[in-house]
């Protein structure tokens, strides 16, 4: 019998990928995926520990299933990414109910330990836990031999029911950086780089499949730097230099999440000189204050980030910058707050991803710093630095009203979902009645990753289309289709 698998994914764009490729696995092995929770026999949760609020949802979930697994002892639960490296084995302690924990450095394992619970019945079945432990704790680069997540990626399989379009590649795993608010080295490991013929490969299927844009990820990704091992490194520029050679029928290809310093100009001169590059960078500068730059262990002041800043727009004065901010970090004063809002009114990012600091579980802060700033000096920070931001983002997509943008199509617009039926303008002959013209409310992204919410068909999604922008806010654009020119009709 087929057995159902439910797969529910929180946090970035690297869990996202980790998902798509182990479900890939496993519907290989027979799995059959499915949307709704209550009709599988296997449910996966693929954790994010960044966020407070992504942990609580998961915390719901995993107590929502405490009484379905009592009604039913074979329904299989697992908890695979951030959370269960993180909190290994004392997951147990708190849900009880679940089966299986691997971490995200351990997923080309996920198949197997979903097949040894499968194949024994409750209460007979064993645990099945895959975690890097302490191992993990290492900051040195591993060795492409090493890496034995690469299997992973290169297993890679598409269905022919799968939307990729919009597609996700990573060219980095790891971080070696040790941000004191930051579980992410800790349960992703040391920084290990792809080999550049692998990621290429993998594009390149991507493409031959139907993708229209492939994002690049790593958790600082320009310090990608692959060490052939004779003498030759191929760099982030490099790479994107070759993947955008590579790939002639890629129409965009972008790249996240960019870290502020030591970007090069080699890089900046790639995404200049290669038309399918996206202008687009997203590089978190976290904070205005160079004191709480320290204290977060960033390695860079604000003065190297507006450097990095004015580079970027020196090569590109169309770039589209988009940033991460943390508010009421441990000691932070009013006047470090002033300078944070100081960048941002001076920055023009394209948006910002503003949050109130809370003690993660496994960072360095949590055990180094009293977290002494009141909520509610968070909260008004925050709704401050968020209503900058607001005023930012409005002026830089009002500047774009009446120009004309390349979008791609995402789908229906969750903004305004309605099904607008209009008639069409032909002659309505006697024997012949008009057809019905669907429109609905469709959203799309320019390549500098602004928003667009426009009217078209359904049957666009996915496509390359241009729009005429025709009003601006904050977070949305919004667009209209060419009207089609016609011919008049000489009688």
């Amino acid at each position: 019998m087929t057995r159902k698998l439910y797969l529910e994914t929180f946090g970035c764009q690297m869990n996202v990928l980790d998902s798509q490729l182990v479900l890939g696995q496993l519907r290989a092995q027979g799995y059959e995926s499915v949307t709704d929770r209550d009709q599988a026999d296997i449910i996966l949760y693929n954790t994010c520990s960044v966020r407070e609020h992504a942990e609580q949802k998961v915390w719901s979930r995993l107590g929502e299933l405490r009484p379905k697994k009592a009604e039913n002892p074979n329904l299989i639960i697992g908890v695979i990414g951030c959370m269960a490296e993180r909190d290994g084995i004392n997951i147990f302690q708190k849900f009880p109910h679940i089966d299986i924990l691997c971490g995200p450095g351990e997923l080309d394992q996920l198949a197997t330990l979903v097949h040894n619970a499968a194949i024994t019945s409750a209460p007979n079945r064993t645990r099945q836990v895959a975690l890097m432990g302490a191992a993990v704790r290492r900051s040195t680069t591993l060795d492409a031999a090493e890496d034995h997540l690469e299997m992973l990626d290169l297993s890679r399989s598409i269905s022919p029911s799968d939307d990729i379009s919009q597609a996700y590649v990573r060219i980095t795993r790891g971080c070696n950086k040790f941000c004191t608010y930051c579980v992410v080295p800790y349960t992703r490991g040391p920084e290990v780089h792809r080999p550049p013929k692998n990621i290429i490969e993998e594009v390149q299927k991507l493409v031959s499949a139907g993708a229209r844009e492939v994002t690049l990820l790593g958790q600082t990704i320009n310090h990608y730097a692959f060490n052939h091992g004779d003498g030759r490194t191929t760099t982030f520029a490099e790479l994107l230099y070759q993947i955008h050679e590579a790939t002639p029928d890629l129409p965009r290809l972008r790249f996240v999440t960019s870290f502020p310093r030591d970007f090069t100009n080699e890089a900046l001169m790639a995404m200049r000189d290669c038309p399918r590059i996206c202008r687009y960078l997203h590089a978190p500068a976290q904070h205005g204050s160079d004191r709480i730059l320290k204290l977060m262990n960033r390695g860079y002041t604000t003065a190297q980030y507006r450097d990095f800043l004015s580079r970027a727009r020196e090569f590109m004065p169309d770039v589209s910058v988009a940033s991460d901010f943390i508010v009421g970090f441990p000691t932070e004063t009013e006047e470090d707050f002033t300078a944070t809002m100081e960048l941002v009114q001076e920055c023009r990012f394209k948006n910002s991803f503003i949050f109130k600091y809370s003690p993660r579980p496994g960072t360095t802060a949590i055990d180094r710093f009293k977290d002494d700033i009141p909520e509610e000096t968070k909260r008004r920070r925050n709704n401050q630095l968020l209503a900058a931001q607001q005023q930012a983002s409005e002026q830089f997509n009002r500047e774009l009203i009446g120009h004309k943008v390349e979008v791609l199509v995402e789908g229906e617009s969750k903004l305004v979902s309605r099904r607008n039926t209009t008639r069409s303008n032909g002659i309505e002959l006697g024997w012949e009645k008009p057809k019905p013209k669907i429109t609905i409310q469709l959203v799309g992204r320019t390549r500098g990753d602004q928003i667009v919410v426009f009217e078209g068909h359904p049957k666009m999604k996915g496509q390359l289309i241009n729009l005429q922008i025709t009003s601006a806010q904050s977070l949305t654009l919004f667009g209209q289709l060419p009207t089609p020119k016609t011919t008049p009709i000489l009688v």
